[in-house]
């Protein structure tokens, strides 16, 4: 098995929305999306669980998160980097 790739892990960006648990930033992503029959473009947001190691991320920053194994059971994300 020498010839095996690094595993492309998922990344997103959004907004912390929560960083009141302990090691835990909640994350809210938002994509666009267009309707199939009327071609409308419309938001759609989710929210996910990250874990933050130094606790240094807070409420309105925009953060990148990547996809991990996991850690809790909610928790599957690691944030990144701070994009602003």
């Amino acid at each position: 098995m020498e010839n095996q790739t690094p595993k492309i892990h998922r990344r997103l960006e959004g907004e912390v929305t929560s960083d009141k648990m302990t090691k835990t930033v909640v994350v809210k992503v938002t994509t666009h999306k267009r309707h199939p029959k009327y071609h409308k473009r419309y938001s759609v947001s989710k929210k996910y669980k990250a874990h933050d190691e130094n606790r240094e991320y807070h409420v309105g920053d925009v953060v990148e998160i990547e996809e991990t194994k996991p850690l809790s059971k909610e928790k599957k994300w690691k944030v990144v980097k701070k994009v602003k």
